[in-house]
């Protein structure tokens, strides 16, 4: 009786400890709006994000984040965008093409181009330039804001559901990024 009441214990702290592991490295989100559009093209599409790949690096630029957006109320729920600019970078878009310290990015994932510019202006220190990738529909930061590296919850990792969705989110790095503009 005493060895199967201390069975039981260990299997529930292993289980809680299982529980808490997950709830601190990952976290499901869905999809709201189509801000992301095509890239993440459903409505109540959900993905995992990772809450821990920003603990052994800094977030890059391609990378799709989920963040706290720094212009709402603390109860507004977090967005999805992905990381155009890094803190340092200096960003101008004329008429909706990108140039990062004077070079033009290649943007693959965004098909609805928007015709906005946004005079050049420096990145400041912990702060990242995000963009959706449907332009013309975003709340971002072509309208002015950047989000603080604190406000950062984590990176888009796996599509989970639905199951047609299936795999890893589309990131890009800045290298793929410049070697396609560079060839095109």
């Amino acid at each position: 009786m005493r060895a199967s009441l201390r069975e039981i214990i260990v299997t529930l702290v292993l289980a809680v400890v299982i529980v808490f592991l997950i709830q601190t490295t990952v976290q499901s989100c869905p999809i709201v709006g189509s801000c992301m559009e095509p890239t993440l093209q459903e409505e109540g599409q959900r993905l995992l994000i990772s809450k821990v790949v920003y603990r052994f690096h800094e977030p890059e630029r391609g990378d799709i984040i989920v963040f706290y957006p720094p212009h709402k109320p603390q109860n507004t729920p977090p967005y999805i965008k992905r990381i155009i600019g890094l803190p340092g970078d200096t960003i101008e878009i004329e008429e909706g093409v990108v140039y990062i310290d004077g070079s033009q990015l290649y943007e693959p994932y965004v098909k609805n181009h928007a015709n906005y510019t946004v005079p050049m202006r420096d990145i400041p220190e912990n702060e990242y330039f995000v963009l959706g990738d449907n332009r013309p529909n975003a709340d971002d930061s072509h309208n002015g804001w950047t989000v603080p590296r604190q406000d950062i919850i984590g990176k888009a990792w796996l599509s989970i559901w639905p199951l047609s969705k299936w795999g890893l989110a589309p990131n890009y790095s800045f290298e793929e990024q410049l070697a396609s503009s560079i060839s095109n």
